[in-house]
């Protein structure tokens, strides 16, 4: 009975695919061989090469027996063991159990005689480096011969290496005119790890599929005349080499079944009130790479939505009426689609024009290589960027070279592709080459804060071979001075980082070796320095993130000389079991500046311990602050920093992003810092970096001047205080809605957009009562995949001469930390010898002391 197809038709001209009637739909015949067999495992005897399984140690060949499916194709082997007579082997050798010819009666037709045999090693492959032996590839071990009921006879080798192999061959000595029993199935890279598969080999998102350990060799003999019925397959030995013929199949289609066509991919549309999720994909002559569900894409609306760059926060709406399947395979195969909860199953010939109008779509037609250019608007020369194409129905297709399917698994992907929320993209260097289907695709383009990101649609052509997209530059702040960083970044090769930082517009990249329990990451990387681009406008420099789970972190930027080791201590999850707590932060800071490197407490302020100890002696030069996802500053970040700047610490506002997996973008929050007319160097980055004289921002570019004094600089006034012009100026590639002057921590005028601004010039008289400090923040209500969109800059800093800058409040709390510090050093941490943990003791007395000793005489 015919099955009733819940296939979509699809219109005219596009390729589908026929409704089976049955599963194989009489594609195969496999054929019995029991009555030929004439010898046994045990017969065969013993080989050094024979792979048992585990615990087995005989050395007898056990290849696949029973019922199997041998790539697809369907085989009645002999019953597992290895008494039983199981193969007939054919040889001129003589033995008992060997024979001269064996004749296989057949009757009917048939395109391909699928063969599934081996043969035994030879000595070259036990003992390859003997140089009198040579290995025997092509060797006629016997001639198979097709017999027809006519008389007629056609006769074909079956050579060593071509049609048959050992059971167990080495690796790259494959058939060249056979396959091994043992085929290939495709893995998600959220699936469970298996025996012997690590997370590196499930990256490649293919696994080894072992029917049994000792392979057969599958040979696709194709009959010369296929209309004429058969009698017989007659195999003869020419030589004393054993030949064993284990299963053999007629299979009945038009093309080699063993040979897979180019990966292609399928539409398959649901019934109404159908769930993807619910149905399960097969093939039987190839491999499912990958199934996946629909989601809702309205390219008008994405091209309208002025998110470009962002990435997309909300998962895009499913579309559980289709189902994409793609899959390598033969022309000849069969797709399967089965519900387990309902019980359909249906079948789908993809070799067959469509002919009732039940099909399935094939989602791509023509498909042309292309070689593509980013460039420069105003130049016209290559620029590294950020870039990604999107099919009609919103797929995400990745340049070569990178991932269809980003890996965001922590120190799992270091490739050149990140994935923000819901949108993939690759790092390129300006140029690219991929397939792109003919008709519509849509683009995007980013290269970071300065250049206008790009959504576009494009019509490829059938057979264009060149694309050349370009990018506008709307700001040069590298011109007025100013150059950009990311203070924070793990797991990325130099070399790599060095890409992704040209292709987010980045200037310094500072990629951080550290310590993880027992894992080492870029510590390799130290002895080789920094990395510098062909126009020395980009450069990498590779220092460390010292960490302690309690005390706090702190990055250690850039320098010369030896590393700062031990970059962790005290335990777990930073430092190694047991490690003791060899050293405080102090230590680190002050061995950091030696080698002229720049101090940040990265991701403050977590862990909060002896950080507050080390702000209040002043080893912390900047302070890495992230705005929340919505774009505004309430958050402990920023409350704390404005803290320490109430007590008169002076701390620098740094962007970075403690990049560790391909979900974050290399400079997605970052530093800028005014070097002015000074060359870009790691130094002279560091020292702007010291001195204030930045912002942090994740997209909007900001300047404050107050009294023409930019960040960093001080206004003097006398007691009493005074007024103060401020200017503040802000462009972004993405509308903001909100800047704000801030004074001592709190918001003392604002300009609000409500409908968004890219650009905003803004003077406004301030009054301040005294000693204390301006910053300007600007903030963004657009949708961001990873960082809310804001910036802050570093403080202008107002002193009133006699006039100490204190918080009592604020100092009663930091001392508080420093008491805990103290306590968790003397009772619970793993202490190093009696000298270091005096110099330990040593730091936070002192930090305690100078703290304690600025509160007023009633707080004594």
């Amino acid at each position: 009975m015919q099955r009733r197809s819940f296939l979509q038709a699809t219109g005219a001209g596009v390729p589908t695919v026929r409704l089976l009637q049955t599963e194989a739909a009489g594609k195969f015949t496999p054929v019995p061989l029991e009555k030929l067999f004439t010898a046994s495992a045990r017969d065969f005897g013993p080989r050094p090469w024979a792979r048992n399984e585990p615990g087995v140690t005989d050395n007898l060949i056990r290849p696949p027996a029973g019922g199997q499916r041998l790539r697809g194709l369907p085989f009645e082997l002999a019953p597992e063991g290895v008494d039983g007579k199981c193969w007939a082997v054919v040889s001129n050798k003589g033995y008992p159990w060997t024979a001269r010819t064996v004749e296989v009666p057949l009757e009917g037709t048939a395109r391909f005689l699928c063969v599934a045999q081996f043969c035994d090693w030879e000595k070259a492959e036990f003992d390859p480096e003997s140089p009198e032996e040579m290995e025997g590839i092509g060797a006629v071990l016997a001639e198979a011969s097709l017999l027809y009921e006519d008389g007629a006879a056609r006769t074909f080798p079956v050579r060593r290496r071509f049609e048959v192999n050992p059971p167990a061959a080495a690796w790259g000595r494959e058939c060249f005119n056979a396959m091994q029993s043992n085929s290939w199935r495709s893995v998600g890279l959220e699936a469970p790890l298996e025996h012997g598969t690590d997370w590196g080999m499930q990256q490649q998102a293919v696994r080894y599929q072992a029917v049994s350990r000792t392979a057969l060799w599958i040979w696709a003999l194709e009959n010369p005349r296929p209309e004429q019925r058969l009698k017989a397959l007659r195999l003869d030995a020419r030589g004393d080499e054993l030949l064993a013929l284990c299963g053999l199949t007629l299979f009945h289609g038009r093309e080699n079944p063993l040979r897979h066509e180019r990966r292609r991919l399928y539409r398959v549309t649901l019934p109404a009130g159908g769930d993807a999720g619910r149905w399960k994909v097969e093939t039987d002559l190839g491999i499912v790479v990958r199934t996946f569900a629909g989601s809702e894409f309205l390219p008008e609306q994405w091209l309208r939505a002025g998110t470009a760059g962002l990435g997309e926060r909300q998962q895009p709406k499913a579309d559980a009426r289709h189902l994409y399947v793609e899959i390598a395979c033969s022309n000849e195969a069969t797709l399967t689609l089965r519900n387990d909860e309902s019980g359909a199953r249906y079948d789908f010939d993809l070799s067959a024009p469509e002919k009732s109008g039940l099909r399935v779509e094939a989602a791509e037609q023509d498909k042309s290589w292309v070689h593509g250019r980013i460039l420069d608007s105003a130049s016209g020369r290559p620029v590294a960027a950020r870039i990604a194409f999107r099919t009609r129905d919103g797929r995400y297709l990745p340049p070569y070279g990178h991932r269809a399917e980003v890996n965001t698994g922590w120190f799992q992907d270091y490739g050149a592709d990140v994935q923000l929320g819901h949108s993939a993209f690759a790092y390129v260097d300006g140029t690219f080459q991929m397939e792109l289907p003919a008709g519509e695709v849509y683009v995007e383009i980013s290269k970071g804060f300065e250049y206008e990101a790009v959504r576009q649609r494009l019509v490829i052509q059938p057979g264009q071979r060149a694309l050349d997209l370009r990018l506008d530059r709307l700001y040069d702040w590298r011109m007025r001075g100013w150059v950009t960083a990311d203070t924070h970044v793990h797991f990325l090769s130099p070399s790599t980082a060095l890409l992704e930082a040209q292709a987010e517009g980045l200037n310094l990249v500072n990629l951080l070796a550290a310590q993880w329990g027992d894992l080492y990451t870029n510590v390799g990387d130290l002895a080789h320095g920094h990395l510098v681009s062909r126009d020395a406008e980009t450069l990498v420099a590779v220092g460390t993130e010292n960490r302690q789970h309690l005390m706090g972190h702190l990055g250690l930027l850039g320098g010369h000389g030896a590393p700062v080791f031990p970059m962790s201590a005290d335990g777990p999850s930073e430092a190694f079991t047991g490690d003791p707590m060899w050293t405080s932060m102090a230590d680190w800071a002050d061995a950091c500046r030696k080698r002229e490197g720049l101090v940040v407490a990265v991701h403050f302020p977590n862990p909060n311990a002896e950080l507050a100890a080390e702000i209040v002696r002043g080893k912390v030069d900047a302070l890495e602050l992230y705005p929340r996802g919505d774009g505004t500053f309430r958050t402990l970040a920023y409350q704390e920093w404005y803290r320490y700047l109430n007590c008169g610490y002076r701390l620098a506002a740094a962007g970075g992003t403690d990049k560790m997996s391909a979900a974050v973008p290399v400079g997605g929050n970052r530093t800028y810092a005014f070097l002015g007319n000074a060359e870009f160097s790691f130094a002279n980055w560091a020292a702007a970096v010291r001195a204030g004289r930045t912002f942090s921002t994740t997209g909007p570019l900001l300047d404050l001047r107050a009294e023409n004094e930019m960040p960093g600089g001080e206004i003097q006034l006398r007691r009493g205080g005074g007024t103060i012009e401020v200017a503040v100026s802000a462009v972004s590639y993405v509308p903001f809605h909100r800047l704000e002057i801030v004074y001592n921590g709190k918001v003392i005028a604002t300009r609000e957009e409500p409908s968004g601004t890219r650009s905003l010039n803004w003077k406004e008289t301030v009054r301040v009562p005294g000693t204390g400090w301006l910053a300007a923040r600007c903030s963004s209500r657009m949708p961001a995949a990873r960082f809310g969109v804001a910036a802050h800059t570093s403080p202008v800093y107002v002193v009133v001469p006699g006039e100490e800058l204190f918080s009592g409040p604020a100092a009663a709390y930091f001392l508080k930390l420093i008491e805990g510090t103290q306590i968790y050093v003397e009772n619970l941490a793993a202490r190093p010898d009696r000298e270091r943990l005096e110099r330990i003791r040593q730091t936070l007395r002192e930090a305690h002391e100078r703290l304690h000793a600025r509160l007023p005489p009633h707080r004594h």
